[in-house]
């Protein structure tokens, strides 16, 4: 069926059509949440009753059209709610990483003037009281969660939502207004920051509706399907694509516990999409292998038949539009053998994977689509709400993003930038002309992405123009290519690349320390810590190995000259990798500074400058 309301101009308008839509129904419902360890849905009507409440009581404390009202929380069914109220105003949501410090929360709400926020609970609360003597602008706080009593000029959620209630009864008129402008802002999405200070992308109703209903005409869904949310909605890619495009079709959206908890959960919820991020797909992988590993050796040697007979079906298929009579038989069989089995795992539904946020690697995508499951890959920044590409169900290329979604242009620089045109293209970045001036010019945004089309126009990124890393010999090298060779050993977890401005590369890399260990006790190695382990020498043979390999696939002056092994992961907490699940490059080399100077130090006496 598609879309409940294929002529929605606003979010409001697609809040309000999907709410008539499904007003009555007993049977189908927006969201479910886990209660007492079983999910329980949130119906229709008791969604759009809260949302009325709460808007109601934002209006009644001053919130009005284009104010800008914050959400600092984790997913849960209030952050949905929260959004629908404030856009439901005409007023502007914020949206705020949970794992953001006081420091950082305290730029975005100044530099975005907030009158209000809503937090999640007393963690996210903490932060806030910590800097609103810094905030004048900040007039309003609401917790999701019960307050203590004694909270003087904090409301809780569920006080909020009983003054909405009382307002509108004695005022049924009360959320009367003026219709919203399709060019009005929406929302302002601070971007991760991962060179440089956060900038507020402003981002429309048209831009963000516009997305909405051409991922619609790609990604087919209706009120049968449902999907397990667990990127943070805070991000424009799960915001977009995993509420309100599946809002906008009627399908359930079930809210995971954690990440830890992601493989029982879609055991559960049953889930017939799923939007995620290639790091997600390490983890499946890593826990497919490890429980085959573990099996006997017949059922090895089933499995990994099924892998090769997948990769040879699809192969013929992407060749030349069929495979053979034998090799369709036998991959029927596998199916049956171990396809069937694999996807029970991940609830026995789930058509396919919408993989967004970062690269996939190919043979990653091939991996799964060797054993019948289906992830489609696609592209695009904050900046364009955020999808551009994606690669069709019918048509999958891994390797590339696939191509444009409908509205949207795309062009390549001479440099190899890739250039977009579109409904979905931001207003501009928030009190900041003159980074919006660099990025959009005549007409076209400039995405600060290095690409290529192929003849059947699908994009492949090959790299982020700011990561180019210019040789102290002048050569420039996308790293992202060489860190996928390296991050495709199953002894690799992270990886980044440094070189700039020195005459070789070299690789810093966090090990997969659960295969490291299980190798040396394979190998009767005895040591006490993480640092002995990665120093001993039978573990550094496997990394000293590894940049051989993949040094025959790498011209000159881009092979790995040196590899240092790091002990701590690059995470969200530490400040090396953004809430989206990118590496900060600048940070994780400022980190390692004084380790990589010592390295090319070394390698100075060794190796002459190119």
């Amino acid at each position: 069926m598609g879309l409940i309301n294929p002529d929605f101009q606003t979010l409001p308008e697609l809040f309000s059509s999907v709410f008539t839509h499904f007003r009555t129904s007993e049977s189908k419902f927006p969201i479910a949440r886990k209660i007492n360890g079983v999910y329980e849905p949130i119906s229709y009507h008791a969604l759009e009753e809260e949302v009325r409440y709460f808007s109601a009581f934002l209006k009644q404390n001053g919130i009005g059209p284009q104010d800008r009202v914050a959400i600092l929380s984790e997913n849960r069914p209030s952050w949905y709610m929260a959004d629908m109220a404030i856009l439901n105003l005409g007023a502007v949501d914020v949206p705020l990483y949970p794992s953001l410090p006081p420091n950082q929360i305290e730029f975005i709400l100044t530099n975005s003037g907030a009158k209000a926020i809503v937090v999640s609970n007393m963690l996210q609360l903490g932060k806030i009281l910590s800097i609103w003597q810094k905030l004048p602008e900040l007039t309003l706080i609401v917790v999701m969660n019960r307050l203590d009593e004694g909270m003087e000029d904090v409301t809780d959620l569920n006080h909020a939502k009983e003054q909405g209630k009382k307002i509108l009864d004695e005022k049924p008129w009360f959320l009367d207004r003026a219709p919203l402008n399709p060019d009005d802002i929406a929302t302002i999405i601070y971007t991760s920051g991962t060179t440089g200070v956060a900038k507020g992308v402003m981002l429309t109703h048209r831009n963000i509706c516009e997305d909405v209903k051409s991922c619609s005409t790609i990604i087919s869904l209706d009120e049968s399907d449902c999907g397990l949310s667990f990127l943070p909605l805070s991000h424009a890619y799960e915001r977009t694509g995993g509420y309100y495009l599946l809002f906008s079709c009627g399908a359930s959206i079930y809210l995971a516990e954690s990440i830890e908890t992601i493989a029982l959960n879609m055991s559960e919820a049953r889930p017939t999409v799923m939007f995620t991020v290639p790091r997600l797909f390490d983890r499946m992988k890593m826990g497919i292998l490890k429980k085959v590993n573990a099996d006997s050796q017949i059922k090895q040697k089933i499995f990994y038949w099924a892998v090769k007979t997948g990769e040879s079906y699809h192969q013929q298929l992407n060749k030349s539009g069929h495979a053979s009579k034998l090799l369709t038989l036998q991959h029927a069989l596998a199916g049956k053998l171990v396809y069937h089995t694999i996807k029970h795992k991940f609830g026995g539904r789930l058509r396919y994977f919408i993989s967004g946020g970062a690269a996939l690697p190919q043979k990653m995508g091939e991996f799964f689509q060797a054993l019948d499951i289906n992830i489609l890959e696609g592209f695009g920044l904050t900046e364009t709400s955020p999808i551009t590409h994606v690669n069709r169900p019918e048509k999958i290329k891994y390797g590339t993003v696939g191509p444009p979604i409908n509205n949207v242009e795309v062009k390549i620089a001479e440099d190899g930038e890739i250039l977009l045109k579109g409904p979905n293209i931001m207003k501009g970045y928030w009190k900041d002309e003159e980074a919006t001036r660099e990025v959009l010019r005549d007409g076209w945004f400039y995405s600060g992405d290095i690409g290529e089309v192929d003849r059947d126009g699908y994009l492949k990124i090959t790299d982020r123009k700011k990561h180019i890393i210019v040789t102290s010999g002048g050569k420039n090298i996308a790293p992202m290519p060489i860190e996928n060779l390296i991050s495709d050993n199953p002894f690799v977890d992270q990886v980044i690349v440094v070189g700039e401005k020195r005459p070789f590369l070299i690789a810093l890399i966090v090990p997969d320390f659960t295969k490291l260990k299980e190798f040396a006790a394979q190998e009767g190695i005895s040591v006490g810590t993480q640092r002995e382990l990665i120093e001993h020498k039978s573990v550094q043979q496997i990394y000293e190995k590894l940049m051989r390999t993949i040094s025959r696939q790498l011209a000159t002056h881009e092979k790995i000259r040196k590899f240092m092994l790091i002990e701590e992961s690059f995470t969200i907490e530490n400040g090396q990798m953004t809430p989206s699940m990118k590496l900060k490059r600048k940070a994780i080399t400022t980190k390692y500074a004084a380790e990589i100077d010592k390295v090319y130090n070394a390698l100075n006496m060794v190796y002459n400058t190119e």
